[in-house]
């Protein structure tokens, strides 16, 4: 199979309208993923990769290189309005449960063309009973963690997302000649670690949307991107909220980047961030001295 090959999507329907509300939380409950088309507005779309191209791609971005912003609310005022969009919100509502919710993490992603691919991996992997890295300390939760826009597009053929159906389940294998690593994270070929498992595995969904189209899946969904072939830069945007309660603690004081940014959200959104713990990505426990 060539890099944009193919398995038959599924016969089931995985796209809604964003007021297909219950249809959308069945299909992630049931699939661990989702498509809503025309989650936002074209405009709003435009804005995010404005914000994207405006920081994100500040400096110059070598061929081939992939860049990523894991606390791009902080620079994007763009991303705050998903906050007043209503039927991006009524979903969180209903994907979480409860409409008293936080800001819990963000990020942006530019990927030049010519980059290779990202094996299949989950952001919920078996997490050790104490973090080693922030993302240990984050991706501790049940509530979806895929929550992303592609604001140029996802298709096979320019780095967009695939996900495996059904692999959210925290009893899921892979199937035959592939395998999990030793903490659940990555699939991989059968007896080859390096070699991650190919888009042709079973169960796998191409997720061919637009812009302004949300692409939504579980916090386990194992998920992979495609070789960018296209000739532009692909540009993506994600926002993760989280319910309120329990309050998550987090092994490292608030940044200073997240006390500017909360310092400036206007106080009718200000609920959003009480309880945001920005991200301090290269955060590692402190080793004793020998």
């Amino acid at each position: 199979m060539t890099a944009v090959d193919q398995v038959a999507p599924p016969a089931y329907r995985f796209a809604f309208a964003p007021r297909e509300l219950d249809a959308i939380a069945a299909c992630n409950d049931e699939h661990g993923f989702a498509i809503v088309r025309g989650a936002i507005t074209p405009a709003l779309a435009d804005e995010i990769r404005t914000d994207i191209t405006a920081t994100v791609t500040g400096a110059p971005v070598a061929a081939l290189e992939s860049r990523c912003d894991v606390a791009f609310i902080e620079r994007a005022p763009s991303l705050l309005k998903l906050l007043e969009c209503d039927p991006y919100m009524r979903l969180q509502h209903r994907l979480l449960g409860t409409t008293d919710l936080v800001m819990h993490r963000t990020a942006a992603i530019i990927r030049q063309p010519g980059s290779p691919p990202i094996g299949w991996h989950t952001d919920m992997p078996l997490l050790p009973p104490a973090p080693r890295s922030a993302n240990d300390a984050l991706n501790r939760g049940e509530w979806p963690n895929g929550m992303w826009f592609y604001l140029t597009g996802s298709s096979p053929e320019t780095g967009g997302l695939a996900v495996i159906a059904d692999s959210h389940r925290p009893d899921w294998t892979p199937p035959a000649g592939y395998a999990l690593s030793g903490n659940r994270q990555f699939v991989h070929r059968a007896g080859d670690q390096a070699v991650h498992g190919g888009m042709e595995i079973p169960g796998a969904v191409q997720l061919v949307t637009a812009a302004n189209d949300l692409i939504v899946f579980a916090a386990r969904t194992y998920h992979a991107a495609n070789p960018h072939l296209g000739g532009a830069a692909r540009l993506s945007a994600g926002m993760a909220l989280r319910p309120r309660r329990p309050r998550l603690t987090v092994p490292w004081p608030l940044p200073e980047s997240a006390r500017r940014f909360i310092a400036a959200t206007p106080p009718h959104l200000r609920r959003y961030v009480d309880g945001y713990t920005g991200i301090v990505a290269d955060w590692r426990p402190e080793v004793p001295a020998a």
